[in-house]
């Protein structure tokens, strides 16, 4: 059996981030989104994978390249024209030359094991739906006969549900589903839609059987919030592995990954479960606190406080400075006492907003958000689900209370230019 994978999208709700890179290469608990999935994938005895693409795909190739490292045989192929789902997987036909595979969206985080059972359970001959029992309103109901799928009803309206299982995205298909997409019509989205073909395929009495996931090995990463979620389940399996430079003075509680070339000075006490990628250096006297994930290169000096953070590679924290339930954008550096708060001062839940609209995050404490390349002059204040787009500097002493856009100097006076030398 070989896998097609699709990792074509922009991910707009993930901007600041997605602005400059892939959603697949965002990093969680050390390692880009994607390798977690390709590895799921190799893990189930697949030795052979096509990837769909479009979005920064160059970037997505030259990190994967042909997949050796993984295990696994890579292909590529580009969606020129991003038109839906079921027109993404009409470009695996050839690839999969006539055998049934499996196929899925490439924005999950998936436990370990899970792709290999869904593939142990598949009946030759049949069509495999996964599923999980969540909110289907903003993914997908499976309308059920038993263990028998009848069909999928895109995000149903309140009351509408034919069961409280959501379609979860992974599928084993019959190669017979090209016929299909073939004949697929434009959904009211103006998409092709792999749901709709798959409703055809179920119409043509095919055994479409339904496999069953828990809701904690599944993760759609969809907003922001989600990225630091499926960094804490990736955390949680986190092997322990103290290597490095540890000078004395440093206390360790939980399990920790320090990477043989970082560096942890005097009177830092780490509480994991925390990964402490290549080349970073930390301390003097920090907290380094549980889901914190520094991806490689990092430097947080004396006298700061990170907790269930990623720091993407070469983003900086120097000094006196706190950075809570936040990511933070490569390259990134944060000036002494930048602030970001992640509680909102009535204990509401946070908000952030998303392509335009203000969303509950269902958080009562989130951070920020920011862009690669930004940077924050001394005591700067960050409000809770602010978003800085990358590029963005911050002048010292504001108080930023709303998202800031890519590029742009903000000072206390409001917007300007970044200098021209700079």
């Amino acid at each position: 059996m070989k896998a097609v994978i699709i990792a074509a999208g922009k991910a707009e709700r993930l901007r600041p981030l997605t602005s400059t890179m892939p959603k697949q290469l965002i990093p969680i608990g050390g390692r880009p989104q994607f390798e977690w999935l390709l590895k799921g994938v190799a893990e189930a005895g697949i030795g052979e994978a096509l990837v769909v693409t479009h979005y920064m795909e160059e970037k997505i190739k030259k990190r994967f390249g042909d997949g050796s490292s993984l295990g696994l045989k890579l292909s590529y192929v580009s969606q020129e024209e991003m038109r839906g789902t079921a027109d993404a997987f009409r470009f695996a036909e050839d690839f999969v030359n006539g055998e049934e595979f499996l196929g899925m969206n490439g924005d999950l985080y998936l436990s370990p094991g899970i792709l290999r059972e869904i593939v142990k359970a598949h009946k030759k001959g049949e069509l495999t739906v996964t599923g999980l029992e969540r909110d289907p309103y903003l993914y997908g109901a499976l309308k059920l006969q038993g263990d028998r799928v009848k069909g999928i009803i895109e995000k149903p309206s309140p009351g509408t549900t034919p069961s409280n299982v959501t379609n979860a995205g992974i599928y084993i298909f019959p190669a017979t589903i090209f016929d299909i997409i073939k004949v697929t019509k434009l959904s009211p989205r103006g998409e092709y839609e792999i749901t709709d073909s798959v409703n055809s395929l179920i119409a043509t009495d095919i055994s479409a059987r339904l496999h069953m996931v828990d809701d904690g090995d599944w993760l759609d990463i969809g907003h922001p919030w989600h990225i630091l979620e499926a960094n804490t389940r990736a955390l949680s399996r986190l092997e322990a592995k103290i290597e490095g430079k540890i000078e004395e003075g440093v206390h360790i509680e939980g399990p920790v990954y320090i990477a043989p070339t970082a560096r942890v000075r005097s009177g830092v006490y780490i509480e994991g479960p925390v990964y402490i990628g290549p080349d970073c250096d930390v301390g003097p006297n920090n907290y380094i606190r549980a889901g914190t994930t520094l991806v490689g290169g990092n430097r947080v000096g004396a006298s700061c406080e990170v907790k269930n953070t990623i720091l993407m590679e070469k983003a900086d924290v120097p000094h006196l400075s706190y950075v809570g339930d936040s990511i933070i954008g490569e390259r990134c550096n944060l000036g002494a006492g930048t602030i970001t708060a992640n509680l909102r001062f009535d204990h509401k839940n946070v908000k952030m907003t998303v392509k335009g609209e203000r969303v509950d995050t269902g958080l009562r404490k989130l951070g920020i958000v920011m862009g690669d390349d930004c940077q924050t002059g001394i005591n700067v204040s960050l409000h809770p689900g602010v978003k800085v787009g990358a590029g963005a500097w911050i002048a010292p002493g504001v108080t930023v209370d709303k998202d800031v856009p890519e590029g742009v100097l903000l000072t206390a006076e409001g917007y300007r230019d970044k200098p021209k030398a700079c």
